[in-house]
Parts: C-alpha cells; sequence; structure tokens
C-alpha cells in the first residue's frame, strides 16, 4: 500500500465514516474516522490490521481476557467498550478495520535503525513479518502502522505481566515469553524506530 497523501488521506477519513458499520461509531472517539488511531489517547491504529486478530482482541477484551488487570488502565477503557458489542457485531467490525489502509505513523520513533534492524529480525520478524506487516497463518499482528508509545507500552505490559498471562490468552503468552528478548530499553526504542521506519514499504 503506498502512502496516502493529505489530501486522499482527508478523502478517505470521509469515505470511510460514511461507510463504517453503526457498531463503530462508539470507537470513532478515540480511534478516529479511519481507525487512523490517536497516539495522545493511547489509542492504537486498527486500519488494515488483521480481521482475525481483531476479532480475538474485542472478544478477549469483552471476556476479560484481556484488560482486567489492575494496572491496565487503557485496557479497562477498552474491555468496557469492548462490552458493549453483541457477539454477532465483532467480526462485522474487525472485517471493516481489516479492508481500511494503514495509516504511517505521523511521528517517527528515533534511534539506531541498524541495531533495530538486528534486533528485529533475529527477535521479531520470524512471526511478524520482515516488513512488519503481520502473519495471520502465525495469529501475528502488523506492527508498522502502530505509533511508538503503544509499541513501547503493550511490549512492557508483556514484560510486567499485564497482558499474556490469562491461560486462555494462548498467543499473548508466547509474546510475554518473547518480551525478555531484548536486553535494555535503548534496544527496544531502536526497534521501534525501525518497526516504523517499514511503514513507507508496506
Amino acid at each position: 500500500t503506498l502512502m496516502l497523501t493529505s489530501l486522499s488521506w482527508q478523502s478517505l477519513v470521509v469515505q470511510a465514516a460514511a461507510d463504517a458499520p453503526a457498531q463503530y461509531q462508539s470507537c470513532i472517539a478515540c480511534h478516529g474516522n479511519a481507525a487512523q488511531g490517536n497516539a495522545a489517547l493511547g489509542a492504537p491504529a486498527l486500519a488494515g490490521q488483521g480481521a482475525a486478530y481483531l476479532e480475538r482482541q474485542l472478544k478477549h477484551f469483552k471476556t476479560g481476557i484481556r484488560g482486567a488487570d489492575s494496572r491496565d488502565t487503557l485496557g479497562a477503557q477498552m474491555k468496557a467498550m469492548a462490552g458493549t458489542l453483541d457477539d454477532a457485531a465483532i467480526p462485522l467490525v474487525a472485517s471493516y478495520l481489516s479492508a481500511l489502509p494503514p495509516p504511517v505513523p505521523k511521528t517517527a520513533q528515533a534511534g539506531d535503525l541498524k541495531n533495530g534492524n538486528n534486533y528485529y529480525q533475529s527477535r521479531c520478524g520470524a512471526c511478524h513479518g520482515g516488513q512488519a506487516e503481520g502473519n495471520p497463518g502465525l495469529n501475528a499482528p502488523g506492527l508498522a502502522a502502530l505509533d511508538a508509545a503503544y509499541l513501547k507500552h503493550q511490549y512492557q505490559n508483556f514484560q510486567l505481566g499485564i497482558r499474556g498471562t490469562h491461560p486462555e490468552d494462548t498467543y499473548g503468552r508466547q509474546m510475554k515469553m518473547m518480551a525478555t528478548s531484548l536486553p535494555t530499553d535503548k534496544d527496544l526504542d531502536d526497534v521501534i524506530g525501525y518497526i516504523q521506519s517499514l511503514a513507507k514499504a508496506l
């Protein structure tokens, strides 16, 4: 997907809002008309993310597999919102979001891209894809369209056991184990910077 110009993105926002299923209307305030996310609110981009991943995460929020930890303030907000969705609406919303073109993060994370590339390809790429595009076959989400603060926050949630400890969260538990693989916070920042450098290549 080519990077969208400012004008074409504005057109997409208008069209996406018109096409959005009624069940997504309550999500727009945080995630945006075109599901582009809002870093200031801690709301990730959802556009272009794999439908199966989105559906699974919505179900996890709704059932308390994700967002139940008392330290997960943003997860608790999402848990409450997911609780308002009917079970039949979840796959509809997930399919709609997945069909939208992913945005390019507005502000790229600074860092040592060479170091980030080395760590990403050796620790993350096998599941999340060489271009951080995700791999539905491995149930791994795309990462390149996500903002730096969200990526770091979620990685740290896995590190701290805020996310990925529920016995029914199979793939979250796998990610929790992988969240020990980066030696330092600088290495994490470098990996995030590298991931965001891939967004234009999607």
